[in-house]
């Protein structure tokens, strides 16, 4: 058992190696787009709520 978690973890370790990483730059380039993005839908799902809530209320009355 132990043996085959050793050999398991080397073989991960060879294959991080091969691995292309992204640069520095690349990755702040994402991370702004994913959270501009995020940041864009949480808009639109809370004004779509509250207009949402609001045309409920209105129905109900």
């Amino acid at each position: 058992m132990i043996q085959k978690s050793v050999q398991f973890l080397r073989e991960v370790r060879v294959e991080l190696k091969k691995v292309t990483w992204p640069s520095r730059k690349q990755t702040i380039g994402s991370t702004v787009v994913v959270l501009v993005l995020v940041l864009l839908i949480s808009i639109y799902l809370g004004v779509a709520d509250i207009g949402l809530t609001n045309f409920v209320r209105v129905v109900l009355q």
